[in-house]
């Protein structure tokens, strides 16, 4: 069934580059017919997503996915969590209110809060359980504001469906406040658009009344020890009247499958009495040992993230792809971007966005596992061919 199904694949493909060849507008629908049945091949890996995928013995170049530092595929940070699994085994499936805990929990958020310079911290199994929680204990009882393209883990409900730019959105949400009768607001936001990408200006919401009381929810999923080191990426520091929540996935670039919240210690315990966080289970214990123990690694691994963005910052000089300061993204609507690559044996990521029906957005997506071989080869490319 397997090789029916690969002659298949190759016989349609090798159709399709037929069409291709005609050079006619009217067959550009074929470039996203090879660009699917190209990515469906890569869609049943059983391998780490690092720096080299091989599929049928060949090896592409992976620019693709959210593992930014490259800790999942980092040895010395594996022996890390290899030790971690040995002092505290494979999981721990009870809640934080149990009367029997692992005491890596309380030192992880402790660690936590005063690694990126917070009054608090609280962990959950995920980015995603940390942010609904965060929402669902913060907002009852107070008009709510979304920003546009809110990350769906922040949704209360369902889609908020904000449509405007996030400039228009930040100024009118401002207006809205102060002229309100109300006193009681939240705002949710990402904190960086990773996609395009962009970083939000949150400089704004300093124009609110003294005499509003607003809670700012930010996902950081993306920012959080990336940007800056040991820090979050966001620019705005708590007000008298404007509470800062930052939550975050740690599944991204800090490689660990573990959540957390951000804030003051008044805010945070508001959080810890929602059921989610008492009843849930968290995270292995052996992924948060490795996180704390794996501090060192992380900053090598910076380090090396960084230096790859600045060559390939000036290497694109040439303005053919998008890109934010000190955020290892390097984004292109082109169409045939995917497949040019994926011809050069590079994978990167490719998907519609913002809807299904929308152009491709093409990504490419640096790490520490890159050389500056790999950089410059890629850097290169980009800047002197057509695709």
């Amino acid at each position: 069934m397997l090789s029916k199904n690969l002659a298949l694949f190759h016989n349609l493909r090798k159709r399709l580059d037929e069409l291709l060849k005609l050079k006619d507008e009217s067959f550009d629908f074929v470039h996203l017919s090879i660009q699917t049945l190209t990515m469906t091949s890569f869609r049943n890996l059983q391998q780490p997503t690092g720096r080299i995928i091989t599929l049928e013995e060949k090896d592409y170049l992976f620019f693709g996915g959210t593992a930014y530092l490259g800790l999942l595929a980092n040895p010395e940070y594996i022996e890390l969590y290899k030790k971690g699994i040995d002092r505290y085994g494979l999981n721990n499936g009870t809640s934080r209110t149990n009367n029997v805990q692992l005491g890596i929990y309380q030192e992880a958020e402790d660690y936590l809060a005063a690694r990126f310079g917070f009054e608090s911290t609280l962990l959950f199994s995920s980015g995603y359980l940390a942010a609904q929680t965060a929402v669902k204990s913060l907002s009852k009882g107070k008009k709510i504001f979304y920003a546009p393209n809110t990350h769906p883990a922040l949704w209360l409900d369902e889609n908020p469906e904000v449509i405007d730019n996030f400039d228009d959105w930040a100024a009118q949400t401002v207006e809205e406040i102060n002229t309100s009768e109300s006193s009681e607001f939240v705002i949710i936001s990402n904190s960086i658009d990773n996609l395009t990408p962009r970083r939000y200006d949150f400089s704004v919401f300093r124009g609110l009344s003294s005499s509003k009381h607003v809670t700012m929810i930010l996902d950081d999923s993306h920012g959080i020890g990336i940007l800056k080191k040991n820090q979050v990426s966001v620019d705005f520091h708590p007000m008298d009247n404007i509470d800062l929540v930052v939550v975050a996935s740690l599944a991204k670039g800090m490689g660990t499958d573990a959540g957390l919240v951000l804030g003051r210690r008044d805010v945070t315990d508001k959080i810890k009495k929602n059921p989610i966080y008492t009843g849930a289970s968290p995270s292995a214990g052996a992924s948060l040992y490795a996180l704390m123990e794996g501090e060192k690694l992380y900053a090598e691994a910076f380090d090396s993230m960084q230096a790859n963005t600045t060559l390939m910052s000036k290497l694109v000089i040439r303005g053919n792809l998008n890109s934010i300061p000190d955020f290892p993204v390097f984004s292109s609507k082109h169409a045939g971007l995917y497949r040019f690559l994926l011809q050069k044996q590079i994978l990167i990521s490719s998907f519609p966005y913002p809807l299904p029906s929308s152009p491709l957005l093409n990504r490419i997506v640096l790490s520490a596992l890159h050389s500056e071989d790999d950089i410059r080869h890629i850097g290169e490319i980009m800047s002197s061919e057509i695709y």
